[in-house]
């Protein structure tokens, strides 16, 4: 009986290592070098977890505010820690060397030299790095965010800091092609424009500046979605960005647990009017509260009126939302590992 009973354990433990791989992204970014190692436990469900999420505050973009490249210094001295935590995803968390993915930010991707960065890695970690450009960040998103099954059926929306991007996938001649959206407001620009039209700087006047704004916002996000008239159909909507992560997050207490969860849009109404007229209650749950805290050290109340507002209103705009199934995708920041991971995986539909 022990014999059968050990016998099944291993059993199981080997289906589990056969089924479940570690993944490894690096990522160079303007003001950072980010690092991720994600389990993934079936490709095809989409089911993963986040394992480990690092940054090292290295800059490499000085140098393009200069003349438009990147410097040297810059160059080498990324290449030292993109060196060594690619060794280290190799020897203290056993990655496969082809499941490690080294990619630099399209902040990077402004310079004129890129290609210096590109050989660089290229002799320390014989990897040839994939330099990600904006018109391709809405791709990632709708790639690394949406299970594969629901590709066809919805539209993805990130807001951030700059702007709002998203897109969706439609299908031509048995192939899956991409159409991006976007439109010019974000949590700081929407914060910025509405903040020059206060006076006396007090978030009453700020709220009310907002109001009067709102008609402008309503049709800069009708023109995102008519310029792609298809992204309106679609049955699911995924919301991720800042905005996003600050609404679950200020709504549950708490992270999410699961890479894409329902939420309802009257709640994103909920949690707009209580950070307009009653911010004390958040500021009084944050006191016992990590995750609510971290919300309110990233965002201070004006930041979160605009980004809630900018939240509803993206979606306000989208005909018969109320009917429409609405999920927050979570895992935005690391939605380029996830695309390629799903590219590595045999038997996922590609999106071009």
């Amino acid at each position: 009986m022990k014999e059968k009973i050990y016998y099944l354990i291993v059993c199981l433990v080997l289906t589990y290592s056969a089924q479940a791989q570690l993944y490894g992204g690096i990522e160079i970014g303007s003001k950072g070098i980010k690092m991720t190692v994600l389990q993934v436990e079936s490709i095809k469900r989409n089911t993963y977890d986040v394992k480990e999420f690092w940054t090292e505050n290295v800059g490499i973009a000085a140098g393009i505010g200069i003349d438009g490249t990147l410097l040297k210094e810059d160059i080498d001295k990324a290449g030292g820690v993109v060196y060594n935590n690619y060794k280290k995803m190799l020897n203290e968390y056993k990655i496969e060397d082809k499941n490690i993915f080294i990619v630099a930010s399209s902040g990077v991707g402004l310079a004129t030299n890129t290609n210096d960065l590109v050989v660089k890695i290229k002799e320390l970690t014989n990897k040839k790095i994939e330099i990600i450009s904006s018109s391709l960040e809405a791709k990632l998103l709708l790639r690394g965010c949406i299970p594969p099954k629901n590709y066809l059926s919805s539209v993805i929306i990130d807001i951030g800091g700059g702007n709002t991007k998203g897109g969706y996938a439609k299908d031509i001649n048995d192939a899956s092609v991409f159409f991006p959206i976007s439109c010019d407001l974000g949590t700081v620009t929407l914060t910025e424009i509405i903040n020059k039209k206060c006076k006396q700087k007090t978030v009453f006047e700020f709220n009310e500046n907002l109001f009067d704004y709102l008609p402008t916002m309503r049709e800069s996000f009708k023109k995102m979605y008519t310029s792609r008239p298809e992204s309106q159909d679609k049955s699911n909507v995924y919301i991720s960005g800042g905005a996003a992560w600050a609404f679950y997050t200020l709504l549950n207490g708490a992270k999410a647990e699961e890479n894409f969860t329902q939420v309802q849009y009257d709640d994103i109404l909920a949690i707009r009017t209580i950070a307009e007229n009653n911010y004390q209650r958040f500021v009084s749950s944050a006191e016992s509260n990590v995750e609510m805290k971290k919300v309110l050290n990233t965002y201070q109340q004006k930041y979160l009126i605009a980004a809630f507002n900018l939240l509803e209103t993206s979606l306000e705009v989208i005909p018969n939302i109320q009917s429409k199934k609405i999920f927050f995708a979570k895992q935005g920041q690391i939605a380029w590992l996830v695309s390629y991971v799903f590219d590595n995986a045999k038997g996922v539909k590609q999106i071009y």
